[in-house]
């Protein structure tokens, strides 16, 4: 018994102080740092363009929502003044609820997003906002409409616009069912491009008469590369 203890008590303490650690290096609370650390050891989690995660608001986050595994990181490692708009299954997930305690969470249903009056005035207000972008959509289908609506929502605001993509989280075993073969142990990354207006997307796009929803769509699959 007394050992047991010990070894449990050894490993709380190891537990915090690796989430000490990713306080002073994710600029994050501790409550989020010490949800972060199963995640980022079992995962060998790494994050490339750490600094724009929490760069200067009016910020709108486009995460590329490949295994419902994305909204606990994201929600781990965005500012926790982040509102963040889950689809209805990780807004309703169990597991998911200490997590979602850690940050403003509305639940929404793709089919029948819109261009949000209040979600441009929480961006006007100096908010933050982090929208899940389905993996799959393609041009031209009825679900880019999704695009349609997240590109105007930031051109109305006039936020700066944080494209996010977790590698290889679409192989993970929280990756939905039969989309991919899956690894227990796949790494992850988790890539976040620097902040643009989409204006500026438009204009790097090299396209006169391309679309914010073209550029916003580009710069995710952007995210998805780097």
């Amino acid at each position: 018994m007394a050992i047991t203890l010990m070894v449990v008590g050894a490993i709380a303490l190891v537990w915090v102080a690796v989430a000490l650690s990713f306080c002073a290096l994710r600029r994050c609370t501790f409550h989020q740092a010490f949800l972060l650390v199963p995640i980022a050891i079992w995962h060998r989690l790494g994050v490339s363009g750490g600094a724009n995660l929490r760069g200067k608001p009016p910020v709108l986050y486009a995460v590329l929502h490949q295994s419902y595994l994305d909204p606990a990181l994201m929600l781990s490692l965005l500012p926790d003044d982040t509102l963040h708009i889950l689809d209805e299954q990780s807004a309703r997930s169990i597991w998911l609820e200490p997590w979602r305690e850690m940050a403003r969470t509305i639940a929404f249903n793709p089919e029948h997003f819109f261009v949000s009056r209040r979600l441009v005035r929480h961006l006007k207000g100096n908010g933050r906002l982090a929208v899940y972008l389905p993996d799959g959509i393609e041009p031209d289908t009825k679900p880019y409409r999704l695009y349609r609506a997240v590109a105007r929502i930031a051109l109305r605001s006039g936020a700066n616009v944080v494209t996010v993509s977790v590698r290889g989280s679409r192989h993970t075993l929280f990756a939905p069912a039969g989309a991919h073969s899956r690894f227990p142990l796949k790494g992850l990354r988790v890539a976040a491009l620097e902040a643009k207006t989409i204006p500026e997307l438009v204009e790097q796009s090299g396209d006169e008469k391309g679309s914010a929803a073209a550029a916003l769509f580009n710069r995710v699959m952007e995210a998805d590369t780097a």
